[in-house]
């Protein structure tokens, strides 16, 4: 029993890399029971990633996986669909980054699974949504930032095409994928039965793109050009401050004209440019073009005092390293370690969300290669002997 708010869901989990592992990590951590099934060679992110202490162990991995349970089947094999069917028709979910041809081929499609069990939420995360021309071409994140319009938007801002230098649209559309899984279950809870889930990334990311930046052209015909002003203005970034970096957010009148009495200009209250939401955001080039010149006269910390007296959001810059001791994130606990059984002593961060009903209290290790495979087949029913055979198999053919 995990205590989480997903306790007693169990998950068969048919994804690699980041999309798919993000979106099972987010129902592991919340409880559900992550069955993680991985071919001989295992996920490739165990060894893609920068950073390890023994192969097949990243960081990326151990932080990508926790909270599941890792099975090696050869699903090439008939013993290994057989071994993901009997699991499926058992479980509540089936989450793959598989194309769907490949699901279809292996009989793990919606359609043939419903049979085994009708209650199934089926989630496919896809590239490209079905019925568009892309639909069956192969893609990873940096070909949706690019199709999407996210490395659009950085180009309108810097004057240069380039990718957020994570892989977003995977996270976003993981996180995505999750939500859906859970509207889904919900909505079982009523009706008693299952559903076929598709989660398109381009799809996702072009709606977060254009929710943001449509702007004007939302209108037909438009009424003015794409894009918010304030976000793709090359000043839209944490600010040089004199010894550092700082970012300030004064969007409200009050915080707008506490911030130009802070660096000296209580005259622009009254410019039309700046005297109101509206004008700031039509003049927004200029708004940040004054922040800036304004920041540059004091340090960081004290500018922090100073906005905090006046009640303007501002806070300093973290670089990557900064977030391990920033004080906030210490306040919460936001960083614990945990003894690895394979990696020994290592960082994790804990799900950001609490719930008072009471969280996953059954936290546990990214798994190693296989590391469940012999309780999870007996889970299922299956005879030690049939489990020898099936996981000398799977090492002969690793080996």
């Amino acid at each position: 029993m995990s205590g989480g708010p997903l306790d007693g869901v169990r998950v068969v989990d048919l994804t690699t890399v980041v999309v798919g592992p993000i979106c099972t990590r987010t129902l592991a951590d919340y409880g559900a029971d992550v069955i993680k099934v991985e071919a001989p060679g295992g996920d490739l992110l165990r060894t893609m990633a920068q950073g390890s202490r023994h192969p097949g162990m990243s960081g990326k991995f151990l932080n990508f996986n926790r909270n599941k349970r890792s099975i090696v089947l050869d699903l090439k094999k008939p013993a290994g669909l057989d071994a993901i069917k009997r699991l499926i028709a058992r479980a509540d979910v089936f989450v793959s980054n598989v194309r769907p041809e490949g699901l279809a081929r292996a009989g793990l499609d919606y359609e043939s699974l419903k049979a085994l069990n009708p209650r199934l939420i089926h989630c496919s995360i896809l590239a490209f949504g079905r019925g568009g021309r892309y639909y069956n071409r192969p893609a990873y994140d940096p070909i949706v930032q690019s199709l999407s319009g996210v490395a659009g938007t950085l180009a309108r801002a810097t004057g240069e095409p380039r990718f957020v230098p994570m892989v977003m649209s995977d996270h976003t559309s993981g996180l995505i994928a999750a939500q859906a899984i859970g509207f889904a279950l919900y909505r079982r809870e009523k009706t008693g039965t299952g559903e076929a889930i598709d989660v398109p990334m381009l799809e996702n990311m072009a709606s977060f793109v254009s929710s943001e930046h449509l702007g004007a052209m939302t209108f037909d015909p438009p009424v003015g050009p794409s894009g918010d002003n304030r976000l793709l203005s090359a000043d839209y970034r944490p600010l040089p401050t004199r010894d550092g970096y700082i970012t300030v957010g004064p969007n409200t009148n009050p915080q707008a004209f506490a911030f130009f009495d802070a660096i000296g200009r209580p005259e622009l209250k009254t410019d039309p440019r700046f005297d109101s939401a509206a004008a700031r955001t039509a003049n927004a080039a200029a708004y940040f073009e004054v922040r800036k010149d304004g920041l540059a006269q004091k340090t960081t910390d004290e500018w922090l005092e100073i906005f905090d007296k006046a009640d303007v959001p501002a806070a300093r810059y973290n670089t990557i390293d900064d977030l391990l001791t920033d004080p906030h994130l210490s306040d919460v606990g936001f960083f614990t370690t945990e003894e690895h059984p394979s990696e020994g002593r290592i960082r994790r961060s804990r799900p950001a969300n609490t719930f008072s009903g009471g969280g996953r209290g059954d936290l546990t290790h990214a798994p190693l290669l296989g590391e469940h495979t012999r309780a999870v087949l007996a889970e299922a029913g299956y005879s030690a002997a049939e489990i020898d055979r099936m996981t000398a198999e799977g090492a002969a053919r690793s080996a």
